[in-house]
């Protein structure tokens, strides 16, 4: 069994660069590069780690069509264990559209697909007895893994010893805290954006207000994914740990969270404290955003290491 299990969105990503805009109707417009590549919360963050030497499974759903087959092809030769990977024989496998504009940043045209039919009988209990963390990734676009299903997932990982992570995307619902207030208490490691966090801890601003928030509704460990102002740390005892960003050129932003988890959760697996785990997450996340797509700029552990190490 794997170390890691990442639990979540598994997405056919369709990257465009650079797009600042959309042609009118009926006409065309040329770009620069059109690639596809593995792309999901859960994908993303379990390739990472892969890459950082952490051995990792993904449970997720496709369909049985080309981009299904893709993604299972890749993630495969990408290091990751499939055995927790369904096929949905009536619904197409989600895909994005990835719009990367000439500054990095993205726009996204998402169909759920397969991940909305994903639920909790898709997760064999021996993933979540066996592997030393559970991580559940995308909260907000599994509508039938979204809320309760998720909570049990998780108090059944931690009952069966496993440290808990979460992560969420953005809830196009405007439910937030009211859906996934329930799995709060049965998480370890809290590790959302910071615009994400700031509407789940109803429009508080500062990190440290957020971060309180959050540990008052169960989390042990909240950590503040917050881009060019670096990351935040807080732990229910009090202790708070800011590390500063990594300045790199950006070629493509996509993944850069998804990226900080994995480096997190790798610290994690070597029992880092939690400014080392932090400060690796970063690092990740800086070399993520240096190539097109959401895993091509990870690096190895070691080559990881060293980036930091030169930075400094």
């Amino acid at each position: 069994m794997p170390e890691v299990t990442c639990i979540g969105l598994l997405v056919a990503d369709v990257v465009g660069k650079p797009i600042d805009s959309l042609p009118d109707k009926g006409k065309l417009q040329r770009v620069e590069r059109m690639e596809l590549h593995t792309g999901g919360c859960a994908a993303n963050t379990a390739v990472a780690l892969a890459k950082l030497g952490v051995d990792t499974g993904i449970v997720g759903k496709v369909g049985s069509d080309g981009f299904g087959d893709f993604l299972v092809d890749r993630l495969a030769a990408d290091g990751v264990g499939i055995e927790g990977v369904a096929r949905d024989n009536e619904t197409a496998t989600s895909a994005t559209m990835v719009l990367v504009h000439t500054d990095g940043e993205r726009s996204f045209l998402h169909y759920y697909g397969a991940n909305a039919t994903l639920s909790k009988l898709d997760v064999d209990a021996n993933f979540l007895a066996k592997s030393k963390i559970v991580h559940i990734a995308g909260a907000f676009l599994m509508p039938g893994l979204d809320g309760e299903p998720s909570a049990e997932i998780l108090k059944e990982a931690r009952s069966a010893g496993a440290t808990t992570s979460f992560d969420t995307a953005w809830d196009v619902t405007g439910r937030w805290l009211e859906k996934v207030g329930c799995c709060l208490p049965f998480v370890d490691y809290f590790l959302p954006s910071l615009e994400e966090a700031r509407m789940l801890a109803g429009g508080r601003e500062d990190p440290s207000e957020i971060a309180r928030f959050l540990i008052d509704q169960g989390v042990k460990v909240v950590g503040l994914k917050m881009g060019e102002r670096g990351a935040y740390i807080r732990t229910s005892e009090g202790a708070e740990v800011r590390v500063p960003a990594l300045r790199v050129e950006a070629v493509d932003a996509l993944g850069a969270g998804d990226a900080f988890v994995a480096g997190f959760l790798a610290g994690l697996t070597h029992d880092w404290d939690l400014e080392r785990c932090a400060q690796f997450a970063n690092a990740v996340g800086a070399c993520c955003v240096t190539a097109l797509g959401a895993t091509t700029g990870i690096r190895s552990f070691s080559s990881t290491l060293q980036f930091l190490a030169d930075y400094r």
